[in-house]
């Protein structure tokens, strides 16, 4: 039977350790059950049929999850049997397609037709205002009165979302990291740890304009490099004993689970990440590094035509 799928540390080690922290961070995310059925999606490139409704064989997803989602690397710590990017477990059945540059290209010439509203102060200060949605969802809405022009909303729900005629971009309520410029960076850098060690770098000796100016240089919108910005501040604050001592571990530990770095970032700084920017990896379906369960991670094509 076919199953549709949805289309200030004052050293140098110090330095290190934090930029990798903020470099790993994206909030934490839990799956919602409307989301969990969503199957396997077809490579991307070999599809010409309706993006929001691609019929796929069904397969035998019943068992227990015991691997991780990702893209594991060197500085992961986990072999390819523990991480892998895919999800075949718990119901789901999902394989992110190997998108090419000509399609992302395509998506980074889409043209946002509104305008967020700065982000003006560090929402860390009052984290009580800040907390995730994951029973909505964050749809793209394409205006046919401006060639590849589109909207951002936000719904209630897979099925509100493509009754809209909306295609869903990532889990969660939309942010100000949901702008598909945002979504390319995340496209184009599986790993984004590496470039954004050197902005917290640049941070650390040239100051907080550096920095800034680092994280836009990797294609974020202002907006979306402002909430990394302040996420590795607070990580600073609060995580850094733990960053020190974790400097050269691997992302991982050898069972599966976050260094301690990682996890104070994750508790510390990832909810109110989560609830401002909107999109993180996982909850756009797309595979990193740092791997994840397979209960986190929406299946989803990115796929705007």
């Amino acid at each position: 039977m076919p199953r549709t799928a949805l289309r200030t540390g004052s050293a140098w080690p110090a330095a290190l350790a934090l930029a990798f922290a903020w470099a790993c961070s994206g909030g934490s995310s839990a799956g919602d059950a409307s989301l969990a059925d969503l199957p396997a999606t077809p490579d991307l490139a070999q599809s010409d049929t309706d993006p929001g409704a691609l019929d796929v064989p069904a397969s035998d997803v019943s068992a227990p999850c015991s691997v991780l989602f990702g893209l594991p690397n060197d500085k992961t710590g986990l072999t390819s049997d523990q991480c892998q990017p895919s999800c075949r477990c718990g119901g789901k059945d999902f394989t992110p397609p190997a998108y090419t540059e000509s399609q992302i290209a395509a998506i980074a010439a889409m043209v946002p037709l509104d305008t967020l509203p700065p982000l003006a102060e560090d929402p860390y200060a009052h984290p009580e205002s800040h907390v995730p949605a994951p029973d909505k969802v964050c749809g793209v809405l394409l205006d046919a009165q401006v060639p590849g022009g589109y909207h951002l909303q936000t719904y209630d729900g897979v099925n509100a979302a493509v009754a809209a005629g909306a295609r869903v971009t990532h889990e969660n309520a939309c942010g100000l990291c949901s702008p598909l410029q945002d979504l390319v960076v995340y496209m184009r850098n599986p790993d984004l740890t590496d470039p954004v060690r050197q902005c917290g770098l640049v941070g650390m000796f040239n100051g907080d304009d550096a920095q800034m100016q680092c994280l836009r240089d990797l294609g974020f919108d202002e907006n979306c490099a402002r909430i990394w910005f302040y996420n590795t501040k607070n990580t600073q604050a609060k995580c850094q004993d733990l960053c020190m001592n974790a400097l050269d571990q691997p992302y991982h530990n050898p069972d599966g689970t976050l260094n301690a770095c990682l996890v104070c970032d994750e508790v510390q700084s990832g909810p109110v990440f989560k609830a401002v920017a909107g999109r993180n990896r996982r909850n756009t379906g797309l595979p990193s590094s740092m791997c994840r369960p397979c209960s986190e991670v929406l299946p989803i094509v990115h796929d705007y035509r």
